[in-house]
Formats: C-alpha cells, structure tokens, sequence
C-alpha cells in the first residue's frame, strides 16, 4: 500500500486494534487466568498473546510491502489466527451466557458458596470445549473458503424487455476474488477454468479483483487473459481496486488481458440489449466518480439494460434510473456464520435475488475472501445469470 494511503487509514487501525486486543485479553483470561494457570506458564500466555495480537497489523502492512514474499507465510499464519480467535471469542461468549444462568444465578438466589475449585474446573471444561470447537470451525471454514468449495449458483430470470431469440443468454459473474496476500495464481486459474467451462455468452466481473499493485499482483490475475465469451469479459471498480493506490494501473493492465472495463458507460450487446458498468460509490480522484446517469443517459428505454455495480446500495440508483438488472457482490454474504447476521445490519441488500418494481438486484456472495482464509455457512460462488423474456401473463 503506498505510503499516503498508510496515512490516510492509519486513524481508523485504531478501533480495530482496539478491538482486536479487548479480545485477546478475553481469551487470556477465559483460557489462563480463570482455570488457573500457574507461573511463568501465565506470564508466557500473556505475552505470546501480546505478540499476535500486535502481529496482526504488522502482517497486514507486510501483506501489502515488498518483496511479497515476506509477508506471505506469515499472513496465513495469522490471518488464520484471526479466524480461530473470533470463532473462539463466540464459542467463549455462549459459554459464559450458559455460566451465567445455569451456574451463577442459580447460586446467587440459593446463596450458596461457589467452590474455587470448581469454577476452576468449570473455567477448563468450558475453555477447552471452546477452543477444540473454535479449531473445527476454523479447519472446515479455511476449506469451504478454498477453489474446490467453489459452488456454481444458477439463477434463471426472465425480463419483461428481454428479447425472446436470445433467451436463454448466460451472463457468467464473478466477484470479490481479492487475488492478494493468500489467494494467487493457482485460485484465479481454477476460476478461470471452471468459468469457461460454463460457455457463457458474456462474463461480468463486478469489483474488488485484487488487494495489492499491480507490479505485486500481475502475475496472478494474468490468467483472466484465458477467460472466453462471445460477446466479451466485462470489469467494474471495486472499493479494494481503490485501496491499492494503483487504480490507473489495473484499468491499463486489465485492458492488456482483454476484458472490457466499463467506466460511467455501456455497450449494446448483439444490438439486442444494453450492459453499463459504473465506478464504485468509493470511488475519487481526478476521472473517477460513481455516474449512474452518466452510464445511461441517452439510452433506448426500450431496450433491456443490465448494470454491473460493486456496491448493492446503488440500487435505488438503478430503480430510478429504470434499470431491470443490478449485479453486484462486496458484502461477501457475510463471509461466515455469524457474521454475516451483523452486515446484515448495514446491509440492506445482504446475499441473493431482490427486485423493487420491475428492477431487480443479484449481490453473489462472492468468488474470493478477504481478511481470514475462511468461509462458514456462506459458501463462495460463481454465479450463472440466464436471461429470458418474461412470458405474458394472462
């Protein structure tokens, strides 16, 4: 990440780190103080989670210097360390809830002595239990998150405006890949293999592609350059794309591989219907901008239009504008249980189909993953969007 951009995001690492530390203190005192560990094995606890918690940031300032290989083992290490701690900080919080009302109340209302000993026991079968499920979620997690857990989601629609002697027509999308410190070469060609393998008509990547430079990350996204569709390979700015301080840089690059990047405009498609693509709602600096009016201004209003943007809350963008199919990705669906429960909070628009009118909205859960290696519940997708004209009704 380039240094003004440190600077610039520096302020809000606070929170976070805050928050990252008020849970490894959690764990410490769930796991070492109440079960009663003794010196120096208590102090040594302390310290080395003193030490992960502050690896944390220095992994993610590494996972995005040079050379990149400094940062790579070290990312998995903990990056994969986070995925166990929140798990653990959850599985610790029910386990306290229960303690509280099977245990504690209980004896506050019959005033009856607690036993150290047994809270000590208590503290140990909870911790353990805890942690040994803590570790299960986090192996099955990392391996629903890898390219083999891939599930292909098929999602027929019909469109009133849609013309019927293209019908069915497969828009193939991918999502959120975040090519970067933990997903390289090897994920983006097995995307590429199984989404040509689909044979789709054209192929619809909708933001936050990679999370680094492009001198750092070229030679992982090269493989897009096999991606085959008649009718074309289609990008559009993510959020992360902006992160990387080297936006102008994947646009050329992106170019060079063929696909297609769509900035505030769209293309005619067989002369049958419209695809527009818009920055993202993040997106600043001199010649980016998100421009929906700007991507379909002067459009047959006759014609179906399909708009590929990040974000899902420029929805009520696209029913303004008369849009009939929004695709979008960034919420990742949550990524994993129970997460995904809290961004639906802020997320009106979550995972899945929605329609508002005669504008509908597809937001995949995502091809990729950022921040922990892992996906619970929530798998990760290559979305199949096959078109066709909506029959008459009556």
């Amino acid at each position: 990440m380039h240094p003004h951009l440190w600077s610039r995001y520096l302020p809000f690492l606070a929170v976070p780190c805050t928050v990252l530390f008020l849970l490894h203190y959690y764990a410490w005192a769930r796991l070492v103080r109440d079960t009663g560990v003794r010196q120096p094995w208590k102090t040594l606890a302390a310290v080395g989670l003193f030490v992960m918690w502050g690896m944390i940031p220095v992994t993610m300032f590494l996972s995005r210097s040079e050379p990149r290989a400094l940062g790579g083992p070290m990312v998995w290490l903990f990056f994969g360390w986070l995925g166990l701690l929140l798990f653990l900080t959850i599985l610790l919080a029910f386990g306290d809830i229960g303690k509280l009302f099977f245990v504690i109340l209980p004896r506050i209302i019959t005033r009856k002595p607690y036993d150290p000993q047994k809270r000590r026991f208590l503290a140990a079968g909870i911790g353990g239990l805890a942690f040994l499920g803590a570790s299960g979620l986090t192996l099955v997690g990392m391996w629903q998150a890898s390219a083999s857990a891939i599930r292909l989601k098929r999602v027929p629609l019909a469109l009133k405006k849609f013309p019927k002697s293209l019908g069915p027509y497969r828009i193939v999308q991918i999502t959120d890949l975040h090519v970067g410190p933990t997903l390289g070469r090897n994920f983006v060609e097995e995307v590429v293999s199984r989404v040509n393998a689909l044979k789709p008509d054209l192929i619809a990547i909708t933001g936050d592609l990679v999370d680094g430079t492009v001198d750092q990350l070229k030679d992982s996204v090269e493989p897009l350059r096999n991606l085959r569709a008649p009718d074309g390979v289609f990008f559009v700015t993510g959020n992360h794309e902006y992160y990387t301080g080297d936006v102008e840089g994947w646009l050329a690059y992106l170019s060079g591989l063929g696909v297609r990047v769509l900035r505030n405009e769209r293309v005619t498609i067989r002369k049958s219907f419209d695809l527009a693509g818009v920055d993202d709602l993040s997106a600043r600096g001199p010649g980016h901008g998100y421009l929906p009016d700007q991507a379909l201004a002067g459009r047959n209003p006759k014609r179906a239009v399909v708009l590929m943007s990040h974000q899902p809350r420029g929805f009520s963008d696209a029913i303004r504008l008369g849009v009939d199919l929004q695709l979008s990705g960034h919420t990742h669906g949550g990524q994993f249980i129970p997460f995904k429960y809290l961004v639906g909070l802020y997320q009106p628009y979550l995972a899945g189909l929605y329609q508002e009118g005669n504008s509908r909205l597809y937001v995949s859960c995502g091809t990729g993953y950022w921040g922990p290696p892992i996906r619970l519940g929530v798998p990760a997708e290559i979305t199949q969007i096959e078109l066709s004209q909506e029959a008459p009704k009556g």
